[in-house]
Order: structure tokens, then C-alpha cells, then sequence
């Protein structure tokens, strides 16, 4: 068997324009605000667009961490959700770390980006987009996810043929 080759891929901050590729950036910003309940409030609309295939329906869920994750991490396996759209909002700050590739039927490790959240950024990651399963860097960090419900295969896993190793930032 063949040894693989090693690469090292080491997240960039995340930005709605970096990001724009694979999903979106779920964050307060000033262009997406609106005064709501007699001003006492401002409300931040549209972060994301949820998409939905397939007679699904919008799912919530809240996913808690019982692992913390250590970097350097070898990601060997990464997931798409072929029927909806899949969003993660941290539910008190923390930064996180997130693996993407573009849509399509196989991943080339070479085009894997890593990007690393502020601490209260969450993302959505557009339908079909690749990206390396859920981590936290502290056990008990709790995640709000939107993503779709409903029957159907929605994970398909793939396995990387390359060793990728995931940096700090």
C-alpha cells in the first residue's frame, strides 16, 4: 500500500467574503440590522439562508460537546448534506474551527480550507458543501444547529486519501 502524502492546513480568520464558497457567516453586522420592539432591540435578518430538498422541514437541535478536540487533528473523513443546508451557532463564546471543500462527487485534500471563527461567529454551510464533522476545543461547549429534517439519506461521508492535519490558528 502506498504511503500517503501529509499535508498541513492551517485555518484563516473567518469572513463572510472568505466564506462565501461553501456557506455563510452567522453574525451580528451593521448592513443586516433593523430597530424591532420600540427600538429597544436591534434585529439582525437574513444571516443565512436555510435550504431545504425533498419534502424535508427546518430542524433545531442543540448538540453538546462530551470530547474536547486537541490540535494538530487529522481529519481522514469529511461530510456533505446533500438534501439541506447545515448551521452551527455557539451558544456562549468560544471559537471554533471549521474544514470545507466546494460540492461535488469526490474531495482532492488540496482543496480543503480551514477558517477559524472570532468566538461568536456561527456558519451555515451551503447544501453539498463538504466539511469535516463537528468539533470543540471544551467539553460542554452546546451548539444550536439548523439543518434539515425529515426521511432521506442527508450525511455522506468521504474518505480523504491524503493525511491532513489541522493546525491551531
Amino acid at each position: 500500500m502506498a504511503e500517503r502524502a501529509a499535508i498541513s492546513l492551517k485555518p484563516r480568520p473567518l469572513t463572510r467574503e472568505r466564506f462565501a464558497p461553501y456557506g455563510d457567516v452567522i453574525e451580528s453586522a451593521a448592513d443586516k440590522s433593523a430597530a424591532m420592539n420600540a427600538a429597544r432591540f436591534e434585529r439582525f435578518d437574513d444571516l443565512c439562508k436555510v435550504e431545504i430538498a425533498k419534502a424535508g422541514y427546518v430542524s433545531m437541535s442543540i448538540a453538546r460537546c462530551r470530547t474536547a478536540t486537541k490540535l494538530p487533528y487529522c481529519i481522514d473523513v469529511i461530510e456533505r448534506h446533500p438534501l439541506g443546508s447545515q448551521a452551527f451557532i455557539p451558544l456562549q463564546r468560544c471559537t471554533m474551527v471549521i474544514v470545507v471543500a466546494p460540492p461535488g462527487e469526490s474531495v482532492d485534500a488540496a482543496d480543503l480550507r480551514a477558517f477559524v471563527t472570532n468566538g461568536k461567529q456561527g456558519f451555515n454551510y451551503h447544501r453539498g458543501t463538504w466539511h469535516m464533522p463537528l468539533i470543540a476545543f471544551e467539553a460542554g461547549q452546546e451548539f444550536l444547529i439548523v439543518d434539515r429534517g425529515g426521511s432521506g439519506a442527508n450525511c455522506e461521508e468521504f474518505a480523504l486519501d491524503d493525511v491532513v492535519m489541522l493546525e491551531g490558528p
